[in-house]
């Protein structure tokens, strides 16, 4: 009887590429379908250049300034809060209680959204639903 003393040797592994191929194409499909939906997340928004005449002066009118930091000015007079029903008081005491007044609002280019959205909603509130927005003219050493 002879002896075999050689290692019997294991099988080499293979690598299973059924599983392999399940996973890549889930995390593909998974990939295709975010990056569809990606492009519905953007919004493109061209902003409007204003290059009117000047505006006809009125009889009455309430000037609404918004700051930068948000603060509010009502007819050149400081609004002593930054909440809407503050702003809703001045706005009724400026144009004499609700009616055809309206509204102008000189904001900040970089002002807050929130802030000029309280001020709208200010304006509604006191009943006054005419809203003009004040802007200036473009010129060309502005964009320099």
């Amino acid at each position: 009887m002879a002896m075999n003393f050689r290692k019997a040797r294991p099988e080499e592994p293979e690598i299973n590429l059924i599983p392999f191929i399940d996973v890549l194409l889930v995390v593909l499909i998974f990939l295709m379908l975010t990056t569809t939906y990606s492009k519905f997340t953007e919004l493109q928004v061209n902003l409007p250049s204003a290059d009117a005449d000047k505006a006809r002066d009125r009889d009455r009118e309430v000037i609404v300034a918004v700051a930068a930091d948000g603060r509010y000015a009502v007819n050149g007079r400081a609004v002593d809060g930054r909440s809407v029903e503050l702003l809703t008081l001045e706005l009724g005491k400026a144009a004499g209680g609700p009616g055809d007044t309206p509204v102008i609002v000189s904001a900040d280019a970089t002002a807050a959204y929130q802030s000029v959205v309280n001020v709208m909603d200010a304006a509604r509130r006191a009943g006054l639903p005419r809203l003009t927005f004040a802007a200036q003219r473009n010129t060309p050493e502005a964009g320099r």
